[in-house]
């Protein structure tokens, strides 16, 4: 131990060879609390516009559905516009697919992201693993 004694005999001119961890363990509470309180200031919305991304385009496969989900909120099945019910029994279908179909889901930059969290929830209940979002890669560079 480092404690100091009393004694003021030859014991005392030896180095301290312990090293002294209060210091270290205040500093590290210090950042503890510094870090609790400031991490729930981090966690701000940023606004950004998700459909513009710049990338490769994809080659699709002919075994691939096409949804799409426009401003009002329609959905299209390749094209045929279709209601929320057809949509599911269709999925389930896709779902039992051996193997099963690729989904890729184009949604209007203006439509609410209620709508095409919902067409996700719906692919992935009916079972299927393979969901991609399409976006536009010509459009525009991040500045």
């Amino acid at each position: 131990m480092a404690f100091g004694s009393f004694d003021s005999g030859a014991g005392s001119t030896r180095p301290m060879a312990e090293i002294n961890m209060i210091p270290l363990i205040d500093v590290m509470l210090v950042l503890l609390v510094i870090f609790i309180i400031t991490a729930p200031l981090l966690t701000h919305a940023v606004k950004i516009d998700l459909p513009k991304a710049t990338s490769a385009p994809n080659l699709t496969k002919p075994e691939n559905i096409q949804l799409a989900i426009n401003e009002s909120g329609t959905i299209f099945w390749n094209g045929e516009s279709v209601d929320r019910k057809t949509l599911r029994e269709r999925l389930a279908a896709a779902g039992r697919q051996e193997p099963q179909p690729e989904v890729h889901i184009r949604a209007d930059q203006a439509a609410r992201y209620r709508w095409v969290a919902e067409v996700l929830a719906d692919s992935a209940s009916a079972g299927l693993t393979r969901i991609g979002f399409v976006s536009d890669p010509d459009v525009g560079q991040l500045h």
